[in-house]
């Protein structure tokens, strides 16, 4: 049997209001392929990408939820498990930025406390429709003490970024709690996957 090509597999939620361009930001990072015809995700879908941060092989399992309210239920569940979750609005929409407090609500509510969280700006590619200061996102991130980015998933801007300041947030708190890999504890706490190079294992969902 092959040797897992991974040290670590992250769960990671990217979650916001309808529109303000998840899927664009997962399909760009993971495909490399940008549409403005995108058709509303009805539930949750995700894709694999596996990545390296300083010589740590990271597989992340990222999850495109439905920002629409009546989509909720179906979502809440998809919080069980997650090691990371990007908040995202648009730039261009105040209303969007201004639901972020309830994102962080729902998080609160479903997450334990020490789960990595990332606020992110999307669509920040049209100065001139530009709604939200980058100041204001840099307040409320604070607020929350999380870090923040803009991006652009129509420029390409920032998104691979994006993924790799959430997945070193991820490592942090690995980092942080050692014991979280290897302890058991059945408290809550965020739960780090860990294969060895070498190690045979079964890819489970959460």
């Amino acid at each position: 049997m092959s040797s897992p090509d991974y040290h670590f597999l992250f769960k990671l939620l990217i979650i916001g209001d309808s529109g303000v361009g998840k899927s664009a930001l997962l399909l760009r990072y993971t495909d490399d392929t940008f549409s403005s015809n995108y058709i509303t995700t009805i539930g949750v879908d995700f894709k694999i990408k596996t990545l390296d941060i300083d010589g740590v092989r990271v597989k992340l399992q990222i999850w495109d939820t439905a920002g629409q309210e009546r989509f909720r239920t179906i979502t809440a569940t998809y919080y069980r498990g997650a090691h990371g979750i990007i908040v995202v609005y648009d730039v261009n929409s105040g209303p969007t930025f201004a639901n972020v407090k309830r994102w962080f609500e729902e998080i609160n509510h479903n997450c334990p406390s020490n789960v990595s969280k990332l606020l992110v700006g999307n669509k920040n590619d049209s100065p001139e429709t530009k709604a939200v200061a980058t100041s204001d996102l840099k307040t409320v991130a604070n607020e929350y003490g999380v870090p923040s980015i803009e991006t652009s998933a129509k420029d390409n801007v920032n998104v691979d970024l994006m993924f790799r300041t959430i997945t070193s947030e991820i490592l942090k708190t690995k980092g942080a709690q050692s014991a979280a890999s290897d302890g058991g504890g059945t408290g809550g706490g965020v739960r780090i996957t860990r294969v060895s190079p070498g190690q045979s294992s079964k890819k489970k969902c959460c």
